[in-house]
Order: C-alpha cells, then sequence, then structure tokens
C-alpha cells in the first residue's frame, strides 16, 4: 500500500479496534490502558520505520526522489537501492520499538489466551477467499514485482501502477466511482504537481543554491567536517517538523534545499538524498498533527494529548540512536560514503 494513511485507516486500526474492544479496552474511558493505547502507540511509532523500508510504502518517498534528481543526485534502481539502504537500521527499530514501548509505555492486559480461537471463528464466518480478493491479491504481487524489478525490464514505476490500476478495473474488483471517490489521492495529485514544479523552479531560478552556499559558509566557518555538517543538518531537518503537519508539505518546502545544503557541505549525494528521505518518514509520529497518519490513530481516542507529545519525542530519539548507529556502519558497507 503506498499510503501511510491508507495503512492506518484501511488495516490496522481496524484491527486494532476489533482487539482492544474483544479485550474490553475502550477509548475516551480509563480502560484504554488496558490494550489499546499500547497497540496504537506501538504500530503509530513503527509506521515510520516501515514507510521508511520500501520506496513505494509512501507518496513522499517518490517525492524526495524526484526532487533529488532535480539537484542531479540519480539513485540507480531505485526500489533495490532504497530497500537495501534502509533494511537493517529499520528492521532493528521495527523490532526494537514493540519492545520499548512494552517497557515505557505497557498495557495493563498482557495476556489474551482466548484471541485464537476468536480469531478461527471470525475467519470461519467470513469464508472462503472470494475471486475479487485473488485477483486483488495477484495485481499487488505483480506491481510490487514491477516496482522492484522494473528498471532491469524497462517498465517504469508510473506504468506499473497504471497497469495494476486497469487490471481491477476491466476485471470489475474496482469501478471508477470507487477511484473519484479517493479524494486523498486525487489531493496528493495535485499537490505533488504543485510542489515538485514550484521545488524545481526555486532551483533553477538559483534560490536554493542561493541559501545552500551560505548555510554552506556558516558551516565551514564553524570548521564542521562533513559527517558533523551531515548531523547537524538532518537533526534540522527532523525538529522543524513540529512546525509542519504534512510530512509531503515539509518534502516540498524544505527537502530540496536541505539537500542542497548537504551537497554545498561535502556530503556524498547518495547518502544525503536517501537520509533526508528516511528521516521524512520518521518524523510522522512526533505529533498529532504530523503526518496523516497521526490524525487517523489519535482520532481513535485510545491516547491522550500529552502521551502523543512525550512518546513520540522519546521515540524520535531513540529511532535517531538506533538509525545513526546502525546506518554509520550499514551505509559504510554498502559503500555509500
Amino acid at each position: 500500500m503506498p499510503s501511510t494513511t491508507a495503512r492506518a485507516g484501511g488495516v490496522f486500526l481496524p484491527i486494532i479496534k476489533s482487539l482492544s474492544l474483544s479485550a474490553g479496552s475502550k477509548p475516551g474511558d480509563p480502560s484504554s490502558r488496558k490494550l489499546g493505547s499500547y497497540l496504537i502507540q506501538s504500530q503509530f511509532q513503527c509506521a515510520g520505520n516501515s514507510s521508511a523500508l520500501f520506496l513505494t510504502a509512501a507518496a513522499q518517498n517518490l517525492l524526495c526522489l524526484k526532487l533529488a534528481e532535480e539537484l542531479g543526485v540519480i539513485i540507480t534502481n531505485p526500489w533495490v537501492s532504497w530497500f537495501k539502504a534502509a533494511s537493517l537500521p529499520a528492521f532493528i527499530s521495527l523490532l526494537a520499538t514493540p519492545f520499548i514501548l512494552y517497557k515505557l509505555y505497557p498495557p495493563e492486559t498482557k495476556d489474551t489466551p482466548e484471541a485464537p480461537a476468536m480469531a478461527a471463528q471470525k475467519l470461519n464466518l467470513m469464508g472462503p477467499v472470494t475471486k475479487n480478493e485473488w485477483v486483488m491479491i495477484g495485481t499487488m504481487l505483480l506491481a510490487v514485482s514491477l516496482w522492484v524489478f522494473g528498471d532491469a525490464l524497462g517498465i517504469a514505476s508510473v506504468v506499473a501502477a497504471m497497469l495494476g490500476l486497469s487490471i481491477l478495473l476491466l476485471l470489475g474488483v474496482l469501478d471508477w466511482d470507487d477511484c473519484l471517490s479517493e479524494k486523498s489521492a486525487w489531493d496528493t495529485l495535485a499537490w505533488f504537481a504543485v510542489l515538485v514544479g514550484m521545488a524545481g523552479q526555486l532551483t533553477n531560478l538559483g534560490i536554493v543554491g542561493w541559501m545552500s552556499s551560505c548555510v554552506a559558509k556558516t558551516l565551514q566557518a564553524l570548521s564542521l567536517s562533513w559527517p558533523a555538517a551531515f548531523g547537524v543538518l538532518q537533526a534540522s531537518y527532523f525538529c522543524i517538523h513540529y512546525l509542519f503537519a504534512s510530512q509531503t508539505g515539509h518534502v516540498g518546502a524544505l527537502y530540496s534545499a536541505f539537500l542542497a545544503m548537504h551537497l554545498a557541505s561535502g556530503v556524498p549525494g547518495v547518502l544525503s538524498a536517501l537520509a533526508l528521505a528516511y528521516n521524512t518518514n520518521l518524523f510522522g509520529a512526533l505529533t498529532h498533527y504530523s503526518s496523516g497518519q497521526a490524525a487517523v490513530y489519535f482520532g481513535a481516542g485510545y491516547v491522550d494529548l500529552p502521551d502523543v507529545f512525550k512518546m513520540g519525542f522519546v521515540m524520535a530519539v531513540i529511532n535517531a540512536i538506533i538509525w545513526a548507529v546502525v546506518g554509520t556502519f550499514w551505509w559504510k558497507f554498502l559503500g555509500l560514503y
């Protein structure tokens, strides 16, 4: 699913609510801490790492690559390169996050022996997999395969996506009304067109270059090496997201400028482009307004606002440490610097 918001609202939240209610954990109630609060926080904090893991997991990822190309940073075989660079730090963070939250924000209910029997009963009620569901599974596997191996076959990612949509429309899994009702998708398409165009014009007019030169001179005056400049710029890019209510908006406004600052400071291009893109996914769990999925999870009513900010900051620091330490060695091993 190439949308964190769609995964949150369409897949994970219904499962979490069902599990929580069956355990007697209700939203907006003291019982929320029995199970629902922990499940919401755990999935919310994991979402940034899963989005950073795959190029096609979030809309802003493709926008990052497009903007990087505007500045001359070309990533060959992008899906595989993206996955390889993100894999080790993302997997470690995904494994560590539920455990850390279990210690810092524990659920009151720690054992649900009745869950397997309830799940089996629900599956029996649903019946066998339908034809449309098999078509959907096959189309998704085809689309992902073409996203991964498309470069070798000469098939662009856009063509792969349109091919998948065409199959679903032709076989009746979707109809055009389903497409028209996806207002968030049309909204994203319109914003992408505007943001990419604006970012390209800022680059063509020299504004991004001028800004990056000013910042680079300041960093040079402080006698910072490129690794130190890399750390300062990445931390700044991350913390500024407290002022944004959209990951895509953040990318459109600041990604090109920060990438240009990295390049002017001597940071390797591919490393800069990928690290900023991964950062864009990780700060999606900072606040209740920091991303589309943040609003979905907070709106479920299981987590209080102070806990969102507190755990968002704590997990941001932990994720930053994991990605910085693991990424330093992993990216060196991959030859990104």
